[in-house]
C-alpha cells in the first residue's frame, strides 16, 4: 500500500542535499565550534556559513541570526527576553501554544497580557492592535501565519503599529519562512522565529532572528555563545542542516515556484466536492501548503484514523495538540461551533509531495468521509429536490 505524507505542517522530511550536507558533521568534522584549534574552526566555519543562508533568506545582518533548538525555544526567547513583570505584552487568541503557554507564565509572573480576538476567517484587525496598546506595552507578538489553517496576518501594518508606538514586535514566521518571501525588513518586526524541520530540514534546531539593538535577556546561562544570547555548545550538524534548507528554500522563491500552491488548490477543489465540506479560513490570504477542512458530520479524528489506515498521513490541528480533548482553540476563535471544531482535518503539503498523491488523497478522503458518515448518528445528507 502506497504511504501519502501530507501532514508537513507538523514536520517535513529533510531533503537528501540537507543530510548529505551534515553528514560530515556526524564524524570526521566533529568539533566543537568554539575551540581554537583546525577541528574547532572548521566547525565554526560552518556554523557561520549557515548564519549567512539563513540571514539572506530573512534579508537580515548575519549578527542579527541566533541559532536555537526549534521555534519553541525561539518563541520563548523573544517573549522572556524581552517581556518582564509590569509590562504589558499584546498577541492574538489564534497564536501557537508556544507563544500562548509563554504569556500566560508572563501573567503569573505579574505581566499584562491582551489576548486579540480575530474574524471569521481567523484575521487580527489592525484596528484592535492599535487601540489594545498602553504606555506600558513593551512587546507585540502575532505570528506570520497560523499552522492549522494557514491563514496570514497583517504582520507589515502590525510592523508600522509597533514602530510608531515604540515598542517591540516579534512574529512566529515558522510556518511561513522557506513557502513564501518573508523581509524582516519589509515586515518591520523586532524579533522573528523560525523552525528548520518546517522547511525540510532537520528537527531540533531553529533561529531566532533579533534585530540590532534590540534589548534582549538570555534564558539560558553559561558561555558566551550565539553573542551572549544563548548559551551552550552549538548543535553544528543541525545548524548545517537549517543552512542548506534555508539556501535550497531561497533558491525555490527566487525561481517563483508554485508547486505547493498548485497541489493546495487542486486538493482544494476536489475535496470541495463533498457534501457539507467547507474551508476554514479560505477567503482569506494563506501561505501556500496549508488545507484545513470541515467535514460536516464526522469527528476529524476518527477521519485522520481512518485515512492512516490508508496509507494516507493527515492531522486535526497542531502536532503538540495531538491527544487533546478540548477542539482546536484556532477553530473556536474564528467562530467555529465546537461540532465543526472537532470535525475538520488539516492537510499540510511539502516538497516531496505530488500531483498523483494529490489525486490519490482526494478519492481516499472521499471514500473515508462516506463510510463514517454511514456510521454518524448526526450525519443528514441533504434532500435532492
Amino acid at each position: 500500500m502506497p504511504r501519502v505524507y501530507f501532514d508537513n505542517n507538523a514536520t517535513s522530511p529533510a531533503l537528501p542535499e540537507v543530510l548529505e550536507a551534515m553528514q560530515p558533521y556526524f564524524g570526521e568534522r566533529f568539533g566543537n565550534a568554539s575551540s581554537i584549534h583546525g577541528y574547532g574552526q572548521q566547525a565554526r566555519a560552518a556554523v557561520e556559513c549557515a548564519r549567512e543562508s539563513v540571514s539572506a533568506l530573512l534579508g537580515c545582518r548575519t549578527s542579527e541570526i541566533v541559532f536555537t533548538s526549534g521555534g519553541t525555544e525561539a518563541d520563548n526567547l523573544a517573549i522572556f527576553g524581552v517581556a518582564a513583570a509590569g509590562d504589558h505584552v499584546i498577541t492574538s487568541a489564534v497564536e501557537h501554544h508556544a507563544v500562548l503557554n509563554a504569556c500566560k507564565r508572563l501573567e503569573a509572573e505579574g505581566c499584562s497580557v491582551t489576548y486579540l480576538p480575530v474574524d471569521g476567517q481567523g484575521v487580527v484587525d489592525p484596528g484592535d492592535v492599535r487601540r489594545a496598546l498602553r504606555p506600558e506595552t513593551r512587546l507585540l507578538t502575532v505570528m506570520t501565519a497560523n499552522n492549522e489553517t494557514g491563514v496570514r496576518q497583517p504582520v507589515e501594518d502590525i510592523g508600522r503599529i509597533a514602530l510608531e508606538a515604540e515598542t517591540y514586535f516579534h512574529t512566529d514566521a515558522v510556518q511561513a519562512v522557506g513557502k513564501v518571501p518573508v523581509d524582516v525588513g519589509q515586515i518591520g518586526c523586532d524579533l522573528l522565529t523560525l523552525s528548520a524541520h518546517k522547511l525540510h530540514g532537520p528537527q531540533g534546531v531553529g533561529a531566532l532572528y533579533v534585530r540590532k539593538g534590540t534589548e534582549l535577556s538570555p534564558m539560558l546561562y553559561g558561555g558566551r555563545h550565539e553573542r551572549s544570547r544563548r548559551a551552550g555548545t552549538e548543535n553544528v550538524p543541525g545548524i548545517v542542516g537549517l543552512g542548506r534548507a534555508a539556501e535550497l528554500a531561497a533558491r525555490k522563491l527566487a525561481a517563483g515556484d508554485a508547486s505547493l500552491k498548485g497541489m493546495r488548490d487542486r486538493l482544494e477543489s476536489l475535496l470541495r466536492n463533498i457534501e457539507g465540506a467547507r474551508v476554514n479560513g479560505g477567503s482569506a490570504p494563506r501561505v501556500p501548503q496549508t488545507l484545513s477542512m470541515c467535514f460536516d458530520g464526522i469527528e476529524g479524528e476518527a477521519l485522520v484514523i481512518a485515512l492512516d489506515l490508508q496509507g494516507l498521513a493527515v492531522s486535526t490541528g497542531a502536532a503538540c495538540s495531538s491527544g487533546a480533548i478540548e477542539p482546536s482553540h484556532v477553530l473556536l476563535a474564528m467562530g467555529l461551533p465546537a461540532e465543526r471544531a472537532r470535525a475538520s482535518v488539516r492537510f499540510s503539503l511539502g516538497q516531496q509531495n505530488t500531483m498523483d498523491e494529490v489525486t490519490l488523497a482526494a478519492g481516499l478522503v472521499h471514500e473515508s468521509v462516506g463510510r463514517l458518515r454511514e456510521l454518524s448518528p448526526v450525519w443528514k445528507p441533504a434532500v435532492s429536490t
